[in-house]
């Protein structure tokens, strides 16, 4: 029995032998895999097939094979004119092969893996679901941001167009010998005047209720009815008729 028991090729033995100079590594590397290979095989061989394999083994042999005469279902279509080979059906149209067999070798009862399926898609459909409402938040996200922003920098700006149409009114209605003005924010105010370069105050001009938007339509109107000034152009001109034909608007989209 000794001397048939292959050896570990993993043993002192097998790692002593066979080392000396000149014997190339690749050989022993080799010989070494193909002592594991057949040490498997043998124990693949030597191992006890479990019942559900020698199950599977023997259903997988019968319908392999062909149905033989001593089959009473097979005889008697052979009775009625079928030959081996041949579609069922009186025109030949029917199937050739047989019917597949569905085994079913998990516990769970019948339709379980349909109920699975069902649950498994609708699962997927809640991800996909959930996926593009959260793209579809994140695209109003941004579109409110951009809303916002935009939103921002046009109030800013009329501050600014403000700003500078009060500075410019106070200045002509000096000229002009005008000692107050019209409506106490058409001129700057001297806190406005310094604080003028600030971003976030919420409302510079004090004494009213009327919006920056308001403010600024009113006063560009008063300076060019009392002043034929525009502060887009930065021009005053001399006559009603000589702003009218020189002018392009009397806002600064018409400017733009």
């Amino acid at each position: 029995m000794g001397d048939e028991e292959e050896e570990d090729y993993m043993s002192d033995l097998f790692i002593k032998e066979d080392v000396r100079p000149g014997v190339p590594m690749v050989r022993r590397v080799r010989e070494a895999l193909q002592k594991e290979e057949k040490q498997k095989e043998a124990n693949e061989k030597n191992r006890q097939k479990s019942v559900k394999e020698e199950e599977r083994e023997r259903r997988d042999l019968v319908l392999s094979s062909a149905l033989g005469d001593e089959n009473k279902g097979f005889a008697l279509l052979q009775k009625m004119g079928y030959k081996s080979g041949q579609a069922l059906g009186k025109s030949g149209e029917g199937i050739v092969e047989p019917i597949p067999l569905n085994i079913k070798t998990g516990r769970s009862g019948l339709g379980h893996e349909e109920f699975k399926k069902r649950k498994a898609e609708e699962k997927l459909e809640n991800y996909r679901k959930k996926i593009h409402m959260k793209k579809q938040a994140n695209e109003q996200a941004a579109d409110q941001f951009r809303i916002r922003f935009k939103n921002k920098q046009e109030e800013r700006k009329m501050e600014g167009d403000l700003r500078k149409s009060q500075r410019a009114c106070q200045q002509l209605d000096i000229q002009k010998d005008i000692e107050a003005p019209k409506e106490i924010w058409y001129w700057l105010q001297p806190e406005e005047e310094d604080q003028k370069d600030e971003e976030d105050k919420d409302d510079e001009c004090t004494g009213s209720d009327l919006s920056v938007s308001a403010k600024l339509q009113i006063l560009t109107a008063y300076l060019r009815k009392q002043h034929f000034y525009c502060i887009w152009c930065g021009t005053t001109y001399e006559d009603a008729e000589d702003l009218s034909s020189n002018c392009p608007g009397d806002s600064a989209a018409d400017h733009d």
